[in-house]
């Protein structure tokens, strides 16, 4: 018999016990894997949306409630709309500090053709707009037109297809990368659209506007500061200065969610940390018991001319095996969790949620596997080590 064909013969012949020793070891990397993939996906959840916002302060009218209403619009995909004349554009833009005003227009769609459910609508002023277009660029670089409107990446609507919002056929004219926001589930379209939209939803007897005429109304201001001034000035500035709105600074408007990031790194670290020696300890009893019950195995092997190096070469070899297949079962399983159900985790932490690149995911991968395979064989090393010194004649009298 080979002696280097000793340990798979081992595993195969005990399945019960290699099947335990294995999901203890995908259950390791499940939690490695799966937790630094659903942190870094946070992280550029978190990311995009900074990048996306693009403004130092937003400014909505006063029934908005401010930042509470534009962090379910931005982040939970909760579709609304509210008005204020336009005439605020022209105040905001003298306040001192201000660089650049680009106004927003919010119109929460009826069902849509693509969707069982409401959509958020997103006009912008293609003239001035330094938010949205940056954007939007990345995916289609031509002028938008009437009734022209740019999806989300969840819109389940192709480029080039029609879309039908409050009984107006709209052209798709390009779907946009995802951001892992609530923004991947909303409609863009240049102010004249929006402003037809809102029409066209009056005559179905879905009144937004009251008495408001729809070419004098906006929903919000997004504001860029100019270098050198202080964006928490400025946003005190315009709450001071003009009545009926309330100015929000985007960074204090994400640190309630940078908050919950950081609260949810932390706690999926020490996990990971706590995971990581708990499989340590339970690997190390595991194997110290299974070879103090093999002890007699491997001291036949001994009396047949096995040496003390090639013993514990077959043990840590055993352990090897058995955390690599866990490994690759665990990035497996972990895999199926998180990238197919990417869209409920984000649900249920109500958080920006972005995959990593293939890079990254294949590094997290790596890592996660090389921790798994460095577990087994230094939890078995030094149960193996202490049974190569044990007399071999005294384990056989026992």
């Amino acid at each position: 018999m080979n002696i280097n064909k000793l340990p798979v013969r081992n595993l195969i012949k005990k399945p019960l016990r290699s099947a335990a020793l294995i999901f203890i070891s995908a259950f390791l990397v499940i939690s490695m894997f799966g937790g630094s993939v659903i942190v870094k996906s946070l992280q550029n959840g978190m990311n995009n949306l900074e990048a996306r916002l693009g403004a130092d302060v937003i400014v909505v009218p006063n029934s908005a409630k401010s930042k509470t209403d534009l962090e379910n619009m931005l982040l939970q995909g909760t579709p609304g709309y509210f008005y204020m004349d336009k005439s605020y554009i022209d105040k905001i833009a003298e306040i001192d500090g201000v660089e650049k005003v680009s106004a927003q227009y919010f119109l929460a769609s009826a069902k849509a053709g693509c969707c069982s459910v409401a959509v958020q609508i997103i006009g912008f002023d293609p003239e001035n707009d330094f938010s949205i277009q940056p954007w939007i660029r990345n995916s289609y670089k031509e002028k938008l037109e009437l009734y022209d409107v740019v999806v989300g990446s969840d819109i389940n609507s192709i480029a080039g297809s029609q879309i039908k919002l409050y009984n107006t056929n709209c052209k798709v004219a390009a779907k946009l990368e995802k951001t892992g926001t609530a923004l991947d589930t909303a409609i863009y379209a240049n102010a004249e659209t929006v402003k037809e939209l809102i029409k066209a939803a009056d005559k179905q007897g879905i009144n937004v506007l009251s008495e408001n005429n729809p070419d004098s109304v906006i929903s919000s201001v997004y504001v860029k500061v100019m270098d050198g001034y202080d964006p928490q000035a400025v946003t005190d500035d315009i709450n001071i200065h003009i009545r009926k709105v309330q100015a929000v600074r985007t960074k204090n408007m994400m640190t309630g969610i940078s908050d919950s990031l950081s609260a949810i790194s932390s706690a999926v670290t020490v996990l990971l940390i706590v995971v990581w020696i708990m499989s340590l300890i339970i690997m190390f009893i595991a194997f110290s018991m299974l070879i103090n019950e093999r002890k007699k195995e491997f001291a036949v092997l001994r009396i047949i001319g096995t040496s003390r190096k090639m013993l514990v070469k077959i043990i840590i070899t055993e352990s090897l095996f058995i955390c690599l297949l866990g490994g690759i079962t665990g990035i497996i399983l972990a895999a199926l969790i998180v990238f197919p159900f990417s869209a409920v985790i984000e649900a249920m932490l109500g958080l920006p949620f972005l995959v990593p690149s293939f890079g990254q995911t294949v590094a997290y991968m790596t890592v996660s596997l090389l921790l798994s395979i460095i577990t087994g064989p230094l939890s078995a090393a030094y149960s193996a080590y202490r049974l190569s010194r044990v007399d071999t004649g005294l384990i056989m009298r026992e």
